[in-house]
């Protein structure tokens, strides 16, 4: 048996071996609420770290500074890194965030129960993404045992375990890498099985808030009423949003830019005209705009309803920006060679891709280090019940993940396949 083949056995044979193993850990994470919001996330954190420690690893936390993380809307943020040392080399980063939307009605579950039924673990983050979680750290436990069993391996490879990729990624993959705290060659982020991630969309959330002037409801006259005002504000972000159907992605996976309010708020009381109304835009970016002009005119597009209004004014206020992710230099040759690994193990051809949500890759990305996403989870976020009742993973696609990314740690740590 020459190297390679015997490499990818014993990988192989470490993982089919810890299974059971790695579906209880996965189902112990999901079984921590780690909701954010609230974005209280410190307790999730130390629960990981004790389960990583409990397999041999050392881990580093690194909490964030509470003013730093209530300014990104957390309440608590402990980031985790696990770094393994085989030798000189580079340094691989698997990053996978652990904070998640909280789960809202419609289960037929238990969202924190991580049941399994029918092959599929079920329950809040199952799928995104505290699968890749233990995807990744079993992954690297057994190229640990690749290496004890006499394999040379020449690098470094660092889990980044983080808890705010749902407001933006600042205290996790942001915080990790503006604090000096680590610097990978490369990285893999969490995404699915089946197709290897290389951009994807950015986006910007505003607040607009209407102000107008409050009056008794037997004088309506005397008042500016901002719930009235959003009844003209609200067409015109709806014609808005129908005409980027018009702007489609050169990026496969990606449509079109697409415009959500997702949030309205208002009103004193029943017999008030009401002085103040808020709202909140989540605008999806595709790779090929730019985030700058595209603020500006959602902005103008605000202001040009409100303008006629009389006594009506609109705040704007930017709530998040986050921008596309597209390859960094290097980033084609590690997406060629994950699709070559997960090709061999899924048994089908695995391409490169681009998806319409937004993630935490974009900021090792920004940050000039080659990144792409693969990790555990089925054909596409529909599937998965992503941010829905029933979020779910596939066992047989988690275990095949693992495998993929054991293999694809070991290329990259042999001579031949630096990057």
């Amino acid at each position: 048996m020459n190297e390679p083949t015997h490499a990818r056995e014993t990988l192989r044979h470490f993982i089919d071996t810890h299974f059971d193993e790695q579906v209880r850990t996965l189902a112990r994470l999901v079984q921590c609420p780690s909701d954010n919001p609230p974005g209280d996330c410190a307790p999730h954190a130390e629960l990981t770290a004790g389960l990583l420690e409990a397999m041999g690893f050392e881990v580093e936390r690194h909490p964030v500074p509470a003013e730093s993380a209530a300014a990104h809307g957390m309440r608590s943020v402990t980031n985790l890194i696990v770094r393994h040392r085989f030798g000189d080399g580079p340094v691989v980063a698997l990053n996978a965030h652990g904070d998640v939307v909280p789960p809202g009605d419609g289960w037929s579950v238990d969202p924190y129960g991580g049941e399994v039924r029918e092959g599929w673990l079920y329950g809040r983050g199952a799928a995104v993404s505290k699968s890749d979680f233990t995807t990744y750290a079993f992954a690297l436990r057994a190229l640990k045992a690749l290496a004890a069993s006499g394999t040379a391996l020449a690098g470094t490879v660092e889990l980044h375990l983080t808890y705010d990729e749902e407001t933006g990624g600042m205290t996790g993959p942001g915080w990790i890498l503006s604090q000096g705290l680590s610097r990978p060659d490369c990285v893999l982020s969490a995404a699915f099985s089946h197709h290897v991630v290389v951009a994807h969309n950015g986006c910007l959330h505003l607040e607009v808030t209407l102000r107008g002037k409050s009056a008794h409801a037997a004088r309506p006259d005397t008042g500016h009423d901002a719930i009235e005002a959003a009844a003209t504000l609200l067409p015109a972000l709806y014609r808005h949003r129908d005409a980027l159907v018009q702007r489609p992605s050169r990026t496969p996976g990606i449509t079109h830019p697409t415009l959500v309010v997702g949030l309205i708020s208002g009103g004193i009381n029943t017999n008030v005209v009401s002085d103040v109304l808020s709202l909140r835009l989540d605008r999806r970016i595709v790779p090929e705009e730019s985030p700058e002009a595209v603020e500006a005119e959602l902005r103008e597009v605000i202001e040009a309803a409100c303008r006629p209004l009389p006594g009506i004014s609109a705040d704007i206020r930017r709530i998040l920006l986050a921008r596309p992710f597209a390859p960094a230099p290097g980033a084609q040759a590690l997406a060629d060679l994950l699709c070559e690994e997960a090709s061999a193990v899924m048994g089908k051809p695995v391409t490169p891709i681009g998806v319409p949500l937004y993630t935490d890759a974009r900021l090792y990305s920004e940050a000039g280090i080659p990144t792409v996403m693969y990790g555990a989870g089925p054909e596409t976020l529909l599937e998965a019940n992503g941010h829905r009742a029933d979020e779910r993973v596939p066992l047989d696609e988690l275990r095949k993940a693992t495998q993929v990314v054991a293999n694809t740690l070991h290329r990259l740590l042999t001579r031949q396949d630096k990057p």
